[in-house]
């Protein structure tokens, strides 16, 4: 198989469900989403506990890479199932998996990515890393701490402020153009664009 048909895996981190979709929690799945509108495609639920979108990732007609969206449909501490399944029926090492993930330990709408490294708590990452190693790339989107004593498990599970919600889709967006530029040109380029 040539290196330019092997698809990337690109697993938004979320929640399921209505009522968590404007949850801090769930900013990889609003990434996810927007790539999803780029490609101009629908999500489709597939037997990994996931939903999927394929395509390729650039303007119609580039023959940009071929990547596989996907939302995990477990809970977030359990998305290292259905990232393992679909890192298995698409035949994709991790190494061309990116993860994106909300991020507590940097302020809101900071980007950075890597690859590799630990979990900072993240029950999502635990997961995925307890299923296929460390070794994959993360696009971490910043939420910051939680004000004063509230607990971290119920500032994650909040919808974004309205204050941060004027910035969201910008962020977001920001995002989503990190994960292609990741894609496109390597983690050394991306992060010098965007490690901000």
């Amino acid at each position: 198989m040539r290196v330019d048909v092997e698809p990337w895996l690109i697993a938004g981190l979320g929640n399921p469900g209505p009522q968590y979709a404007a949850n801090r929690h769930n900013v990889g799945f609003m990434v996810a989403d927007l790539l999803g509108q780029r490609i101009g495609g629908t999500f489709k639920s597939h037997k990994s506990r996931a939903m999927v979108l394929e395509g390729r990732l650039g303007a119609p007609g580039t023959g940009g890479p071929r990547v596989v969206l996907a939302k995990p449909m477990t809970f977030m501490n359990l998305s290292g199932g259905p990232v393992t399944a679909l890192s298995t029926f698409y035949r994709v090492p991790p190494e061309r998996l990116v993860v994106v993930h909300d991020e507590l330990d940097i302020g809101y709408g900071t980007l950075r990515l890597k690859r590799g490294g630990g979990d900072n708590g993240h029950n999502g990452l635990k997961s995925v890393t307890a299923s296929l190693g460390r070794d994959y790339h993360r696009v971490r989107f910043g939420i910051g701490r939680p004000p004063g004593r509230m607990d971290v498990a119920a500032f994650v599970l909040k919808d974004f402020t309205p204050a941060e919600r004027k910035e969201l889709d910008y962020f977001v967006d920001r995002a989503a153009d990190a994960v292609e530029a990741l894609v496109r040109d390597g983690l050394e380029r991306a992060q010098s664009a965007f490690n901000s």
